[in-house]
């Protein structure tokens, strides 16, 4: 499993917590998946789905710091998302991230699921297929692979947990791959296809869904 993971600018903080598509996971022993061959200090009030209002990012020049400190790692309430009505074949207890609709249900069974609205990768990062959960972390670290930083010198080699933190409060990882559901510092973009293959939620969603989810959910990621 790797460890934990700006944007086509230094401004757009929020797409931190995204892999680049250059590196695509493997099978890993957890579900086969492929890319697609087409070829994207806020405050505590941010982290809630109805905090939609963005928050302005920090500015960064000058030599990138080797850590850098994610700040406070406030409580964040789990917040249940809406329930509808869902019926496209999956096994209660799994995980679909439908990225036409930048949704992710988790199947409850007898025709009903969580649907929680979440941001996708933009284009030239989605991927389809199947991996599993395999693992939780709350306010995880976050390392940049060398390749993003040298596509974005100004990043850090290194940023600690917390608000500021891209990943957000909690990171649900995928397999062994590089992709994660994970919050976000922005949720400004949620409903938007904004990432580069890590699929983002408000925060206090993410903690909802960290509760439902265990090590082997299948998590299906479609067009």
């Amino acid at each position: 499993m790797a460890s934990p993971a700006l944007a086509e600018i230094p401004g757009a903080y929020g797409m931190w917590g995204d892999m680049p598509r250059s590196k695509p996971a493997t099978s890993g022993g957890f579900g086969m998946f492929k890319p697609n061959k087409q070829k994207a200090q806020p405050s505590v009030a941010a982290f809630g789905p109805a905090a939609m209002k963005p928050q302005k990012p920090p500015q960064f020049s000058g030599k990138p710091k080797a850590l850098m400190q994610g700040g406070g790692k406030p409580a964040i309430s789990a917040q249940a998302p809406q329930v509808v009505s869902y019926s496209k074949g999956h096994k209660k207890g799994s995980v679909v991230v439908d990225q036409s609709q930048k949704k992710l249900y988790y199947v409850l069974g007898d025709g009903k699921a969580y649907a929680y609205p979440v941001a996708v990768g933009k284009k030239g990062f989605k991927w389809t297929g199947t991996q599993k959960v395999s693992g939780v972390k709350a306010w995880p670290d976050w390392v940049p692979p060398e390749e993003m930083r040298q596509r974005k010198p100004h990043l850090p080699v290194k940023m600690t947990g917390g608000i500021n933190n891209p990943l957000g409060a909690k990171a649900i990882y995928l397999g062994s791959s590089l992709y994660r559901i994970h919050g976000t510092n922005d949720s400004s973009s949620i409903g938007t296809e904004a990432s580069s293959g890590c699929i983002r939620m408000h925060n206090g969603h993410v903690v909802h869904l960290a509760k439902l989810v265990k090590q082997g959910t299948p998590v299906h990621v479609v067009n």
